[in-house]
């Protein structure tokens, strides 16, 4: 089994930063691509920030110049820099990855959700 762990989110000023984390636990082989979402009320889910095993990196264009998203590999572990923050970006965050469990004889990927945390603009 595989579990996602989020932490870091909560209520802050218009203007301020946040940095969310996701850590992954289980019988992980390797964690693949690594990935934020968000979901404000009565809106789609979308992909705000993403990085694959190799570090290349895409970000929301709404995002870009304010967000940063890192891993560290060798905790299994993702973090999501979050600056100049706006009432906009008001959201729960879910993070996100693509993970091979198993081992070298017998290896599966899937991709797998954490339970969501909740960012709040607001002055």
């Amino acid at each position: 089994q595989v579990q996602l762990v989020e932490s870091g989110g909560g209520l802050v000023e218009p203007g301020g930063s946040l940095r969310l984390s996701c850590a992954a636990s289980g019988s992980i082989f390797r964690v693949n691509a690594m990935a934020w979402y968000r979901q404000a009320p009565v809106k789609q889910r979308e992909l705000v920030a993403a990085v694959t095993y190799s570090g290349i990196t895409n970000y929301l264009d709404s995002v870009k110049g304010r967000f940063i998203i890192s891993r560290d590999n060798a905790k299994n572990t993702w973090y999501l820099r979050m600056n100049v923050l706006k009432p906009e970006d008001t959201a729960v965050y879910y993070c996100n990855a693509e993970i091979t469990i198993g081992t070298v004889n017998e290896l599966a990927t899937s991709n797998y959700w954490g339970q969501g945390t909740q960012v709040t603009v607001s002055s």
